[in-house]
């Protein structure tokens, strides 16, 4: 199982940009679920969540109608969010970029600057053991709702395990 390691300064929060394709389906909803998931926890603060496209197709646009009824109908609002394109110059400030297939993660460590940055990059689906084996998340854009209420599964299962990795060392302060 691959883990988040919280680390730095713990006066900062813990950075986490979640990275698909056009960040109008996969990282929004992985953004929506981590940030309930610090809500309910009370991290809100100790956490920085954001989402990012690898491509520049849907900048400023909402997500996806589907992606925000498939998070609707799990209890979830996404209708606050606007694609916007991953900044390379970001890595230094960010602790974890979450791909959501192997050929984001390839995209964003071939961005990284070096090593240190190309091992902030990791697949989503590595944090829950019962999908690692799985490797990519399914992009659902061409296909139907059915299929983002699975991808959305698939994402809340993930992110929850993510979150469960953080959490503790959230919770002391530990960046």
């Amino acid at each position: 199982m691959t883990r988040a390691e919280p680390a730095g300064d713990a006066a900062q929060p813990f950075r986490v940009s979640f990275v698909c394709t056009g960040n109008i389906c996969r990282s929004p909803m992985a953004e929506v679920v981590l940030r309930s998931l610090a809500d309910q926890a009370g991290l809100a603060g100790a956490l920085a969540i954001e989402s990012a496209a690898t491509g520049d197709w849907h900048v400023g646009e909402p997500a996806d109608q589907r992606t925000v009824e498939a998070l609707a109908r799990a209890g979830y609002d996404g209708t606050h969010h606007r694609a916007r394109q991953f900044d390379a110059g970001d890595f230094p400030e960010l602790d974890l970029v979450v791909a959501f297939d192997r050929g984001q993660a390839r995209i964003l460590r071939n961005w990284a600057t070096g090593a240190a940055e190309q091992h902030k990059v990791r697949l989503l689906l590595e944090f829950e053991p019962e999908l690692a084996g799985l490797q990519d998340v399914p992009d659902p854009y061409y296909s139907d709702a059915g299929m983002f209420d699975r991808v959305l599964e698939m994402i809340e299962r993930s992110t929850q395990a993510l979150f469960r990795q953080l959490a503790p060392a959230l919770r002391q302060g530990i960046r």
